[in-house]
């Protein structure tokens, strides 16, 4: 009865433990990365001092707006801390205010194609993706970009408000490409 009790007792306290481990990384800005658009591990989000910049990888909160529920409900996107519990985005940001995105067969960016920018008409499993048409960046507005084929991004859902920006997208233990 006593070596139940003390097997009971170390698994409580093992699983607080790893709760108070998991609840300081939430909160000391600390995400797990688990999409293949980045690699995968953990990462730090790390306050951004500065005006937003092109090339800069950043975790972002997406808008509450039908593609993205819609993404949740699909798996393209995970569960998490932004609106409608939608989990942060990790992407690198090729295009800011005031620069032409054109959307075709692929991306351009102010006449240049981003790395791996072709655009697809349907998910893996058969699904017809959202379409955007691209055009002119506005102003605190943002256009997001993996160089990941299957990524989730801005190809899709179109230019998203800097406002959700969280922070800059640090790498702290990752594997993959």
């Amino acid at each position: 009865m006593r070596s139940r009790r003390r097997v009971g007792g170390l698994v409580i306290a093992s699983f607080s433990i790893i709760g108070m481990l998991f609840g300081a990384g939430h909160w000391g800005g600390l995400r797990i990365n688990l999409t293949p658009s980045y690699p995968l591990g953990l990462w730090r989000i790390e306050p951004l001092g500065r005006t937003v910049a092109v090339g800069d990888l950043v975790f972002i909160c997406p808008p509450d707006t039908a593609p993205f529920v819609s993404a949740l409900e699909r798996g393209y996107i995970r569960p998490g801390i932004c609106p409608r519990g939608i989990g942060p985005l990790i992407k690198t940001i090729p295009a800011v205010g005031g620069q032409q995105v054109d959307i075709g067969g692929s991306v351009t960016i102010d006449g240049w194609p981003p790395a791996h920018s072709r655009v697809r008409g349907v998910d893996p499993d058969g699904r017809a993706l959202p379409d955007f048409a691209g055009g002119i960046v506005p102003a605190g507005w943002l256009y997001l970009h993996s160089d990941f084929a299957g990524s989730f991004d801005s190809r899709y859902f179109g230019f998203v408000p800097a406002t959700g920006l969280l922070g800059l997208a640090r790498p702290v233990f990752t594997h993959g490409p």
